[in-house]
This record gives structure tokens, sequence and C-alpha cells, in this order.
């Protein structure tokens, strides 16, 4: 079995060489994303294996199936940059849903800290020999009140790591679960009660610039917003705007919508072209990382392991329990319900 891996750097190299050779697995890795123009490159392949920046669209998805490519393994748990409906019948998808929750969360958390603690503001004033606290006040969260959209396993952690510091949880999900102490909402209402909102739900239509003008004029003033999950959650021009009018107290960001072209690459000798990046990330009270939150040895071990095992369990003709398709959901002829595969 030939698995070709795209936009592939050292880390994920480090991950999944332990099980090089072993089942008569085969890894060609590139650092290249996948796209149209690349995807000749998968060419002899049995699995193309992606991550949340490669661009898997319809017409990549017939390149592939024309080069005998049977499986598009993708070691991340959102698969929005996957033409499902191109892929139905031809080549089959498998995610990994769920690797460490806790590195997210805690990212999370990490950046929501440094934010209003101002460490970062401390860390490069010390740097100077500066040591006036000046600017530097922040405030508590204990008994603040955190807007969690999206319940999941990482909005889950992170919940658990908030009420951990005493804070009052509003939580929304389109299926919402049963969680100790957590209140459920609308949406308008978490906007209006919130000191804290934090995404952790996934890029769909319905969610795409969930945060937007109209929803950050409906928030309290001096909101902070915290992004772990995709960028395009957030219209990034309406975030800019809260933030030039004072309403956004602070943004955190681990993801943008345009990143890409940007992230996971050095441009440090570079003039970087997109204007709304640049004006975010010259923003005292913007923190910016990219797309790191995932980034732990525990949990590339456990993208490695379940994405090994998902190839496997295709070839294997196992049951394939994290495969995802257009069709899958409500319908009465899914043949996931029968513990099938999705073709």
């Amino acid at each position: 079995m030939r698995i070709v891996f795209f936009d592939a750097k050292d880390y994920d190299k480090k991950a999944f060489e332990q099980y090089e050779g072993k089942e008569g697995l085969e890894f060609k890795y590139y650092e290249t994303k996948l796209c149209e123009d690349t995807a000749e490159l998968a060419r002899g392949a049995d699995v193309v294996c992606v991550f949340v920046n490669d661009d898997v669209n319809a017409a990549v998805i017939e390149k592939l199936y024309d080069f005998g490519v049977k499986l598009i393994a993708l070691r991340c748990a959102g698969y929005n940059n996957v033409d499902l409906s191109a892929a139905y019948e031809k080549i089959h998808v498998v995610r990994v849903p769920a690797y460490s929750p806790y590195a997210v969360a805690e990212h999370t958390m990490a950046l929501l800290l440094c934010s209003i603690r101002r460490i970062h503001k401390a860390y490069i004033r010390t740097k100077d020999f500066n040591f006036s606290l000046k600017g530097l006040t922040g405030f508590d969260l204990h008994g603040k009140t955190v807007g969690v959209i999206g319940t999941g396993k990482i909005g889950r952690a992170f919940i658990d790591i908030c009420r951990g510091f005493g804070m009052k949880v509003l939580a929304y999900d389109k299926y919402p679960a049963e969680i100790e102490g957590v209140r459920y909402t609308e949406l308008d209402e978490l906007f209006r009660q919130s000191d804290i909102i934090s995404l952790h739900c996934p890029l769909t239509e319905e969610t795409a610039h969930l945060i937007n003008k109209d929803s950050i004029a409906k928030m309290r003033k001096g909101v902070v917003i915290v992004n772990t999950s995709r960028g395009a959650l957030i219209d990034s021009e309406d975030l800019l705007a809260g933030l030039k009018e004072r309403r956004i107290g602070a943004a955190c960001l681990d993801v943008y919508e345009e990143e890409s072209d940007l992230f996971f690459e050095d441009f440090s000798g570079h003039i970087v072209n997109d204007d709304t990046l640049a004006r975010l990330i010259t923003m005292p009270n913007v923190i910016v990382t990219s797309h790191q939150a995932f980034l732990t040895e525990e949990a590339l071990s456990g993208i490695a392991e379940t994405t090994v095992k998902n190839i496997l369990d295709f070839f294997g003709r196992q049951e394939l329990e994290n495969e995802v398709c257009y069709h899958c959901g409500d319908f009465d002829d899914c043949k996931k319900k029968r513990k099938e595969k999705c073709f």
C-alpha cells in the first residue's frame, strides 16, 4: 500500500516513521500542499494523506480517481476542505475525529490567559529589562461567564478547564450534550451574556462567519473572542472593525480564514500581502498563533495511530468507523447504519 503525504512537516514524519514498512505500508512525503497543480504527485498511490489546508476539490478528486487512488486519509478532524459530494462513489474519505482534545483545549486557555494577563507584552518588556507594570493590568477569570460554541470533545475539555477556574459556562450546540453545571442557550443570549466567547464547532454552511458584524453588535462591550477551531467561523473584516470600535476587547486566534497560503510556512523575510492579517497582528490586543493548538507529542501520536488504523481497516475490509461522506446523516439508506462502507 503506497501512501503519499501532502503538506508533510518533520513532526509528521517523526510521528509516522514507526509504522513505515509495517503491514505493507510504504510512505512518500511531500512538503507541498495538495491542489490541482500538485495532484500529479499522487500518481501510483493507493492513499493520499492530507491536512487542513490541502485543497481536495472536485477537480483534484477527479485526478486522484483517474490515478487509481482509493482512499483520502485526513490526518485531522475537520473535512471542510474536501468536496465530499465529488468523492462519493469514487474515493472513500476517512478522518481522525479525536486525537487529543486536551491539546486544543489547553492551547485555548493558554491564549486566553496570555491575553488577559498581558503575558506576551511582559515577556517582550523584560527582554529589554523594562520591569514597569504600566498597561499590564488584567482581570480575573473567576466568576466570569464564558460562552462555548460547540461542545464536542474539545469543547467539553475546555469547559472542564474553565470550571476549574471558577467560571460560569453558557453553551451552544446543535446537538446538546448532558454536561453537569453547563446551561445550554440560544446563540443570541450567549452573545449577550458572555464575557469570553470560545469557538469549538466545525466549519459548515451554517457556521461560516458565525462571528460577524451582526453577532458582534449583540455582544458585551469588551468581550474576548477565542478561536482555535476553523478560521472562517469569523468574518475577519468584521472582527477588525469590532476591535477598532473598541467593542471587542481582545481576540485570540490560532486559525484564520485565509490561512491556507500562509500558516505552517516561514514568511519572516517576506512582505505578506494579506492586509487584514497584517493589521490584526499589529494590534496590541490580538494574539495570533499559526494553527498550532493540536501540536503536542500526544496529539501527533494519536493522529498517526488513528490514520494508520483507518488505512488498514479500509484495505482489510473492516468497518470504517471514521469514514465521512456527504450522504451520511438521517438517511434511511445510509449504509453506515448497517456497519458498511458508504459505497
